[in-house]
């Protein structure tokens, strides 16, 4: 195998042939110029053999194969939630630059021990959540600053979907599953990219499926340290919905499919005042490849300094994510979820 080399492409191996990595990231990827897929782990030969097809890279029969493989520079990785702290902590440890697949793990402290691992052995570390690289919500933010709704006062957020297929490993307690760690995510970081990482949870609730043992719906209350009030609703049990409002002192801005807009879609920014309304059509982004080129070019920079510039910014927001989503599940109050209509 080839011996690494610091002027070439990223070349990437990936942990995991899951449904994200099929239908999103590994396209994404495609797209980066700077970036190569090598090779596709999976601990079913099939899958794998499947991947490097359509992919057009190495088939790799069970994961323990790839860490020894000595032509990858970053692996993303794509396997169940609670296996993420253990497999991440190896390819950190195997000098390998790592992309995990959100959430980075399923406990705040395996997450500060990865965050922290990562910063002594000089690797990029990052969280796949896509969302937050579209320009569209730079153009929210731009917008509340300009003042078009006044004051922020209030965010309410929601990302929810229909049940899944019982066999989906969101539906396994003992993979990490939930609606909170899978849904939920996305409306608690969204909070922070407007409010700052200084939130308070002050009330939640989740509805359990006994049989499954998990999560699969819930609602949380959190508040900023400035005084700004979030509302929170996720789940998978419901009618598709992804959106977000922005409530202000003299207007509300709302935006529709906030979380996983499609690639040529663009996004429409309202604007609701008391005697304005205005839409704001932002062009289309494929937001997946711009999370993948973000974590291509802070692997590049990091060849050079030996280090990663952009750790800490990242890692302080990643981190208090996972002690906000782990205090709204500690402080929830626990319901049993209704039957299916």
């Amino acid at each position: 195998m080839d011996s690494p080399d610091q002027s070439g492409p990223v070349r990437i191996g990936v942990l995991g042939a899951s449904s994200i990595a099929w239908r999103r990231t590994l396209t994404a990827l495609q797209e980066v110029p700077d970036s190569t897929v090598v090779a596709v782990a999976s601990r079913e030969r099939d899958k794998a053999e499947r991947f490097a097809a359509r992919f057009g890279c190495a088939a790799v029969h069970g994961y323990e194969e790839l860490l020894e493989r000595d032509d990858i520079d970053a692996v993303y990785v794509s396997v169940p939630n609670s296996l993420h702290h253990q497999w991440v902590h190896r390819l950190l440890m195997s000098d390998k630059h790592v992309l995990a697949e959100k959430p980075l793990t399923i406990r705040p402290a395996d997450t500060a021990a990865l965050i922290g691992l990562a910063a002594d052995r000089g690797l990029v570390l990052r969280e796949n959540i896509a969302f937050i690289h579209h320009g569209l919500h730079r153009r929210v933010a731009e917008l509340v600053g300009a003042g078009r709704i006044g004051r922020l006062r209030h965010i309410d957020a929601a990302f929810c979907f229909p049940p899944l297929p019982e066999t989906d490993v969101r539906y396994r307690a003992d993979l990490g599953g939930g609606a909170l760690l899978d849904a939920g995510l996305y409306p608690v970081r969204l909070a922070q990219y407007f409010l700052g990482d200084e939130l308070t949870v002050v009330g939640a609730v989740l509805k359990e499926d006994p049989a499954a043992g998990v999560d699969v719906a819930g609602s949380a209350v959190l508040v900023a340290a400035t005084g700004e009030t979030v509302t929170l609703n996720f789940g998978f049990e419901h009618s598709y919905g992804a959106h977000y409002t922005l409530w202000g002192s003299t207007g509300r801005l709302s935006v529709d499919r906030a979380f996983t807009p499609p690639a040529t879609m663009a996004p429409l920014i309202r604007i609701d005042e008391q005697d304005h309304a205005e839409e704001i059509t932002f062009p289309a982004e494929h937001q997946f490849a711009k999370s993948a080129a973000s974590f291509v070019e802070a692997v590049l920079r990091s060849r050079s300094t030996g280090s990663d510039p952009g750790h800490d910014d990242w890692a302080t927001t990643a981190l208090r994510t996972a002690e906000l989503l782990d205090r709204i599940s500690a402080s929830a109050h626990r319901v049993t979820a209704g039957g299916q209509a």
